[in-house]
């Protein structure tokens, strides 16, 4: 696999093991370069429950490290968490990037993007289809903190496969974002079954 394009080898940074049983389902996707001008995005699925909305929780990280793969004793390429730039995508928000995915429209809004907004930081979220120089899609997250330095970038490239493989994804996991894990909930029928019985006599004696 190429190196530049590696979504395979690269470890994913340590976390804390989850109950046995319960766990939250992560997409990740690793692109670093030579130049270490990289990036690696995660995408963790919140599905609905009770009366909370439910969301992909989207992480990106610039590349920190190139890594070399050489001799005995190779490093792999070491990527920012700790200063990953964090967005919340809602169903809306899922719904308007499969639109772009999908060919309905070419960008997010005609190019102008999501804006998310905190008393914190604003959020600017950007998927665009590219054709030349390369065909694929650009991902970028724009963060401007409303009392610091600047702001925070980072970007990445999905090729065409990827980018339909995520598509479908996020198509599959929009159910549970839209009603969360279905659970039989028993419920009293009585009443309705003794309303439709006394109609059937009714309609049956006319």
């Amino acid at each position: 696999m190429n190196n530049d394009t590696n979504t395979a080898n690269v470890p994913a940074r340590p976390t804390a093991p989850a109950p046995v049983g319960l766990y939250r389902p992560k997409l990740t996707f690793y692109h670093p370069n030579g130049k270490g001008s990289g990036s690696a995005v995660e995408m963790e699925l919140h599905p609905a429950h009770d009366r909370t909305s439910g969301s992909i929780m989207l992480r990106m990280a610039n590349q920190m490290t190139v890594g070399d793969r050489r001799g005995p004793n190779p490093t792999f390429p070491r990527f920012d968490w700790e200063n990953a730039i964090s967005v919340k995508l809602d169903f809306t928000d899922l719904c308007k990037i499969l639109q772009v995915f999908r060919g309905e429209c070419e960008a997010i809004d005609e190019g102008r993007g999501l804006y998310h907004r905190s008393p914190r930081a604003s959020t600017r979220i950007v998927l665009r289809h590219l054709i030349e120089p390369t065909p694929g899609y650009s991902f970028e997250l724009y963060r401007t903190q409303s009392v610091g330095d600047g702001e925070n970038r980072a970007r990445i490239l999905f090729n065409p496969a990827e980018a339909l493989g995520l598509c479908e994804s996020i198509a599959g996991a929009l159910y549970l974002v839209s009603f969360g894990i279905p659970m039989l909930i028993p419920h009293d029928t009585s009443v309705y079954l003794a309303e439709t019985k006394e109609m059937r006599r009714a309609v049956a004696a006319a």
